[in-house]
């Protein structure tokens, strides 16, 4: 561990300045710490804001970077308006990030910051991201990904350097709840939106709400199966109150990127 943190600092201190684009969750928290940690003033963070992104999600990301001391940009994106987004296809992450990257890009010109950087960690090399070509294109650094560290790795040093977000769940965009092919329309982050949003304050932590137009399907973790099926006359009436018409219950439970399991069927069939 001692020798982990101690690469990451030097990693990042060697960037001489830095632009952390940074979304409040673990990975990109601990870029941002160190780099305040080792830079001081030439490091900052950087949050795009758009319909895709919750309340809550940037309300704790200017909450994180506060506290950790970090000067903080809050920019509009605008992937939604972009129709090649709009259209959900395979690549959509790829607009999205490449939205944010030139975001970053302008920013880091108008304020003298050498290097961008991520929070992309060695496990998110073994999923379909294809922003990670837009991080490649744009030159983003990651210096997870340049120590090898996996999604535990983060975690446990987030822990052992007294990183408050070390256990916070992962929260992917709104948009990755809507299936590839299914156009991404600001009503419908809404209502996703709202209704995650109505389950967190009946008491889940790790979840998802899977477009399927009238249909929500609900994933949970595994630990929380058993709550969400006898709390399932509440659960279902808050997510018919954001608007869905059925709701169902996942019985596989939560994982990331289930919308990618129809991707990875089809590269099987090919």
């Amino acid at each position: 561990m001692a020798n982990r943190i101690a690469e990451l600092r030097e990693t990042v201190r060697n960037y001489g300045s830095v632009l952390v684009c940074f979304s409040g969750g673990v990975d990109s928290a601990l870029v941002l710490a160190v780099a305040v940690e080792q830079l001081g003033d030439r490091a900052a963070a950087l949050t795009a804001v758009s319909p895709s992104l919750l309340d809550e999600e940037r309300t704790l990301a200017e909450s994180v970077a506060r506290r950790l001391g970090a000067r903080h940009f809050i920019e509009a994106s605008a992937e939604v308006d972009d129709p090649r987004y709009a259209a959900n296809s395979v690549n959509r992450c790829y607009f999205c990030k490449s939205e944010l990257y030139a975001i970053a890009s302008r920013v880091a010109s108008a304020h003298h910051f050498a290097t961008i950087a991520n929070g992309t960690n060695q496990d998110d090399l073994g999923d379909h991201r294809p922003g990670l070509d837009a991080a490649r294109e744009a030159n983003v650094r990651s210096p997870m990904v340049d120590l090898a560290m996996s999604k535990q790795d983060v975690r446990d040093t987030a822990q052992a350097i007294g990183l408050e977000v070390w256990d916070k769940p992962a929260s992917a965009c709104l948009s990755s709840r809507i299936p590839y092919g299914t156009a991404v329309t600001r009503e419908r982050l809404t209502k996703v939106g709202n209704a995650e949003l109505a389950l967190r304050r009946l008491g889940f932590r790790q979840l998802r709400v899977r477009f399927h137009d009238a249909v929500a399907r609900i994933e949970v973790s595994e630990a929380e199966l058993e709550r969400a099926f006898a709390m399932r006359r509440e659960v279902s009436a808050a997510v018919r109150d954001a608007g869905f018409q059925y709701v169902t219950l996942d019985l596989d439970g939560y994982r990331t990127g289930s919308h990618n399991e129809v991707v990875r069927l089809r590269v099987l069939q090919s």
